[in-house]
């Protein structure tokens, strides 16, 4: 059964990171959004802008069999159904959650990387990977890549995919370690003789990595993500001249290290502002991000967020650094 969920239009006061400012903005109109865009528990949101023209994105399995929702809008979601069923869900983890898919187009099919864990389960999870001909599924899982004790990296989970001159790529890790290894042609298992390389240190999950203007930005999040409004996730960026790093703060000192730039860090109306999607544009060329946050007016789960992302002498930015509240909409084309 298809439902739309649209935005809640609740009167919210927005005070700026910056100072002590309030602004209590209208009530909205056809030109404003408001966050949460979807007022309900989609962690680590992954967002794909599909062959016929619309978002589909998909999120940590607090819907049970990973979610999916599409829009043609980024504000206005219709949930779809999920990517796999109580039959079709990968196994390779006994009584495992899936968490934090990464969805991609891939010589002709929808790749859905995972992770697979039970909370706690450093060296037994892993990242699978399963594909669909349509974006709304259905999805054949292809079961693991790897596990952590396989691999030899400890918490092996937030997978983040990229492609450049023909070669594909697999990004991964947590806080203990974040790293990259190249895949077979198809994408599905990993190259033979590939080795594992670090690209960062020990503070971050979430990985995903955009070029731009011939840099790498290697995004990713920091502190707590699940202890509800005691969450102290905060999204963090650093930018490299090359793939495998390394990647710097603006002052030159290196990921590897544990250095970086704040991107998103939390208000007083949401906290553990995190693990962030692809940036996607709209029809002017504007760049957006989705990512998820506790709200402190309904401090249940943690829903979806959406912010623009600019740039500043080739570093990306979030006004004041921190989610908004009410903003002008992303434009498309009617």
């Amino acid at each position: 059964m298809k439902r739309t969920l649209g935005i809640i239009f609740f009167t919210l006061l927005f005070i700026s990171c910056k100072g002590s400012e309030v602004i209590i903005p209208e009530n909205g109109n056809e030109n404003t959004y408001k966050n949460p865009v979807i007022p309900r528990s989609l962690p680590d949101p992954t967002v794909l802008n599909a062959a016929d023209g619309n978002f589909y994105l998909y999120a940590t399995e607090d819907i049970r069999n990973v979610p999916i929702f599409r829009s043609s809008d980024l504000v206005n979601w219709n949930f779809l159904g999920t990517a796999f069923t109580d039959q079709t869900r990968p196994t390779f983890v006994s009584g495992g959650g899936i968490w934090a898919p990464d969805i991609n187009y891939i010589n002709g099919k929808y790749v859905l990387y995972y992770a697979m864990s039970v909370w706690g389960g450093e060296w037994g999870c892993g990242i699978g990977v399963a594909t669909a001909d349509r974006p709304e599924g259905p999805f054949t899982d292809h079961g693991k890549l790897f596990r952590s004790d396989e691999i030899g990296v400890q918490n092996s989970i937030d997978a983040c995919y990229f492609e450049e001159n023909g070669k594909k790529y697999l990004f991964w890790g947590s806080f203990r370690g974040i790293f990259g290894i190249e895949l077979s042609d198809n994408g599905l298992s990993l190259k033979p003789g590939a080795q594992k390389v670090q690209i960062a240190g020990t503070a971050y999950e979430g990985t995903y990595i955009h070029k731009r203007n011939g840099y790498y930005y290697l995004f990713a999040s920091t502190g707590t993500c699940c202890e509800g409004l005691n969450s102290t996730y905060t999204t963090v960026v650093g930018r490299s001249d090359n793939l495998f790093g390394p990647y710097l703060d603006k002052s030159g000192q290196s990921m590897m290290e544990n250095h970086h730039e704040i991107l998103i860090q939390k208000n007083s109306k949401f906290v553990g502002t995190g693990h962030n999607s692809e940036i996607v544009s709209d029809d002017k060329g504007q760049d957006w991000i989705f990512y998820h946050a506790v709200w402190v007016d309904n401090p249940q789960g943690r829903v979806l967020m959406l912010d623009k992302i600019q740039w500043m002498n080739d570093w990306p930015y979030v006004t004041d650094k921190c989610p908004s509240l009410e903003a002008d909409k992303p434009y498309f084309k009617k």
